[in-house]
């Protein structure tokens, strides 16, 4: 086979130093760790700063890297694993939930939420905020669309405020015999109130996960999460699925 165009093209110098520093995260750095300045790293490795400062952004996107104010470039943790598919369903909050409750506010729903829980535009709806964390660092953020007529045993006094009131949701949402879900995944671009969240800029890739959880022939509750792309990946299936460490001392499971 003769070769191509492609084949002849020069592999750009900030990809061959991006492998060469994956190589020393391996080796070198652990989870958590502050990298060096980039003026001693282009010094280390005979580059200079805009060709390092391509290939940092490049295994940012990979995940391998996170940049975080106020603190500078660590070692990111791995990705966390969002389930996509499955037979297993369960309510929002329920045990090995790894999500934590933020607050609960009551709400009359933008005409997207209530036109996705088939409600009315003045029903009221109870919008749960909860976020998920992954090595000390908010990953994921999201907003659970309860209706009140999926729990009406709810009183201001089980639920006075914040993260109570949150909980005291979940309770009563649990009440109910859930019959199924339905589950969506985009790529999308954070909102400036979602990036303020995930210490990202505006308009940084998310995972964006819509899940319709339905109960007595209805949709009980409408879950939009907003995941870092850079710290999550998919899994299908019943099974975890594999899972790639970049440690070359350690094999995909």
């Amino acid at each position: 086979m003769g070769t191509t165009q492609l084949d002849s093209v020069q592999e750009p110098k900030y990809w061959h130093l991006k492998t060469v520093l994956s190589e020393a995260l391996d080796s070198e750095f652990s989870v958590g760790e502050i990298l060096p300045n980039e003026r001693d790293l282009a010094a280390r490795f005979g580059v200079a700063r805009a060709t390092l400062r391509q290939a940092l952004e490049q295994l940012e996107l990979e995940g391998r890297l996170q940049r975080r104010r106020g603190v500078g470039t660590t070692v990111a943790p791995p990705r966390v694993g969002v389930a996509v598919g499955g037979a297993q369903h369960a309510w929002p909050g329920t045990a090995g939930d790894a999500w934590q409750a933020v607050d609960c506010v009551q709400e009359t729903p933008s005409a997207a939420v209530a036109t996705a829980l088939e409600t009315g535009a003045d029903e009221p709806v109870h919008t749960v905020r909860r976020s998920r964390m992954s090595g000390g660092q908010r990953v994921a953020t999201e907003l659970l669309h309860i209706p009140a007529a999926s729990v009406p045993g709810l009183t201001a006094i089980d639920a006075p405020s914040g993260t109570a009131r949150a909980r005291a949701v979940l309770r009563e949402l649990h009440r109910m015999d859930l019959e199924g879900q339905e589950r969506s995944v985009e790529l999308g671009s954070a909102r400036a109130d979602d990036a303020r969240e995930l210490d990202r800029l505006p308009g940084s890739p998310v995972l964006v996960v819509t899940t319709r959880f339905t109960a007595q022939g209805r949709t009980a509750a409408l879950s939009v999460a907003t995941y870092r792309a850079d710290t999550c990946r998919l899994t299908f299936g019943e099974t975890p699925g594999v899972e790639i460490h970049h440690d070359p001392a350690r094999r995909a499971s």
